[in-house]
């Protein structure tokens, strides 16, 4: 075996448990985060945490080998643009470490058990669903609720500076009617239990540059796109 065979050989026989200690660094911090999260009743009941991501972790979403699509015709619904999207699927996961550190730490029995912990949502048996967004300029989302098969919603900012301070998700008591708008803090997460008053979308506004997130959610086994799941044959163990 020559040498570059050898080094190849070697970094693959190391990946399993490159991935296994970054998404154990990656878990540590979720757990801490949703122990230290703020808690909220207005307009409805969600939760802010912080520093989600250990830094490089974070890094390496944030540069992570896709390109945004671009905002052509009707805007105000992600489904507009199905064949744009990108999650964090088996094949992405195998492929770059840091996709499947974070998908691993979601599916882990103690960031289940924090994320219970922390919402009293119902996550037995649901399958992680990880969504890498891109927004650019002329994208915008109209208020919805995320009901139906999903249990639990979580968008984690990744902001390029303060010029995208603005871009946070609105929150509404009902449609046309907006109670708060998040702030777009790189590293912070909104969480929220959907319900039929969970209203929230992102008004229509100038975005500069791309607006990075990372959209979890847990789903239930009616969850037809199975192909985006990040574990499809592992439901989580509450």
């Amino acid at each position: 075996m020559d040498r570059n065979a050898a080094e190849a050989l070697a970094r693959d026989e190391h990946r399993p448990a490159t991935r296994s200690a970054l998404a154990s660094g990656v878990a540590a911090r979720l757990v801490s985060g949703f122990d230290s999260r703020e808690d909220f009743s207005d307009p409805f009941r969600h939760w802010i945490v912080r520093r989600v991501f250990p830094g490089d972790i974070l890094e390496s979403l944030r540069r992570l080998p896709t390109a945004p699509a671009p905002v052509d015709g009707p805007s105000g619904k992600r489904e507009l643009r199905n064949e744009t999207r990108r999650y964090f699927d088996v094949a992405t996961n195998a492929r770059i470490a840091a996709c499947g550190a974070v998908a691993d730490a979601f599916q882990s029995a103690r960031v289940v058990a924090a994320i219970e912990g922390g919402t009293a949502a119902d996550l037995s048996g649901t399958c992680v669903r990880i969504e890498y967004a891109q927004d650019t300029n002329g994208f915008w989302l109209e208020p919805h609720t995320d009901l139906g098969v999903k249990r639990l919603t979580m968008q984690i900012y990744m902001s390029a500076g303060a010029e995208q301070g603005d871009l946070g998700t609105d929150l509404y008591s009902r449609p046309g009617s907006r109670t708060r708008r998040i702030a777009f803090e790189d590293n912070s997460a909104l969480i929220f239990v959907p319900g039929p008053d969970t209203w929230h979308g992102l008004e229509r506004r100038p975005i500069v540059g791309v607006r990075r997130s990372i959209i979890v959610n847990y789903v239930t086994g009616d969850w037809l796109a199975r192909e985006q799941l990040a574990c499809p044959a592992s439901p989580v163990r509450a």
